[in-house]
């Protein structure tokens, strides 16, 4: 069946996966983004664009959605840290606004791009739903806020939510595909020295009781993230929250990821050593065992060879189209 829906934040990385994967399903599309950090090319064809703040969300949402996809984060660690008023203002007051246009017109259906921020230190691996948040930044404490809320409008509006708390999103698909200013995910900045753009990756810390010393993540490819979403769309009923993790269920180190680059762009990777960064686990791995059950949600994408390969060719045809 077709539905139409709003996708705020949907010239970013995820947001525009998702918008994509929604209009290739035969559904209506709208793109609300202010393009603070997203681009207007990342837009995937097909859908309508809106170039606005999702704080005045009520001037475009209206009784004719089926229901919102809300992305429209900042999600920068040490930004937040430098500036945690900006996302108070926007993470929580921006979808605080959002809540309340959506209750106004009639919109009950919500999917909300949450993530593993929330947790902050990790007391078990892998991490389930359940395990204590207890955020080490302003950005996870935001996100976790806004989860709060949801619960909240839930609760007492009858909305039907689903939070998917991300872990390590990688790789590309088509078009869409992963680019920050400043960018600061390890496999794009790895294949930044593969393509020339960075002399060397720095490995920050190479003593974690991890096999080889280094941190290991938790990668999960975004297009099956995307797949997630549509899913969640169906998932929930009217006055129940849902979250989800979403990852693999498996990790890899920072090595393990640098030498899958070397293996897949046939490129050099120069390391150079340095300090462990503040508020590192050693560990982040997901436990994805919720989403199986409750959104019947499976990643056929797990394989770092790919998510690497569909990263590297994403990057190359950016630089392409940059030249």
């Amino acid at each position: 069946m077709t539905a139409k829906y709003l996708v705020t934040g949907g010239a970013g990385y995820v947001g525009s996966v998702v918008a994509a994967r929604l209009l290739e399903a035969g559904h209506h599309v709208t793109v609300l983004d202010d393009l603070s950090t997203g681009f207007r090319e990342g837009v995937p064809a097909g859908a309508e664009f809106i170039e606005g703040r999702v704080q005045d969300s009520a001037n475009w949402l209206d009784g004719s959605f089926d229901a919102v996809l809300h992305f429209a984060a900042f999600s920068q660690v040490g930004e937040s840290v430098a500036r945690p008023e900006k996302y108070w203002a926007n993470n929580v007051g921006g979808t605080m606004a959002l809540l309340t246009a959506m209750r106004e017109a009639g919109v009950r259906k919500l999917v909300f791009s949450s993530t593993a921020a929330t947790y902050g230190e990790p007391v078990n691996t892998p991490i389930t739903e359940t395990d204590p948040t207890a955020p080490t930044s302003p950005y996870g404490a935001s996100k976790l806020a806004v989860d709060h809320m949801i619960s909240g409008e839930s609760a007492a509006h009858g909305l039907t939510a689903v939070s998917l708390r991300y872990f390590n999103v990688a790789g590309a698909y088509g078009a869409q595909g992963e680019r920050h200013a400043p960018e600061s995910h390890l496999i794009p900045l790895v294949l930044q020295v593969a393509q020339g753009r960075r002399d060397a990756i720095s490995v920050y810390g190479d003593d974690y009781p991890t096999p080889d010393g280094t941190c290991v993540r938790d990668y999960i490819h975004v297009a099956d993230l995307a797949e997630a979403h549509l899913l969640a769309l169906t998932a929930g009923a009217p006055g129940r929250h849902t979250i989800c993790n979403l990852g693999n269920g498996n990790g890899f180190s920072v090595r393990e990821v640098i030498e899958m680059v070397r293996k897949v762009t046939g490129h050099a990777i120069p390391e150079v050593p340095a300090a462990r960064r503040p508020g590192d686990p050693a560990v982040l791995v997901a436990s994805a065992e919720t989403a199986r059950t409750s959104l019947g949600w499976q990643p056929t994408r797990a394989d770092l060879a790919g998510i690497v390969s569909d990263a590297w060719d994403f990057a190359r045809r950016i630089a392409e189209e940059d030249k």
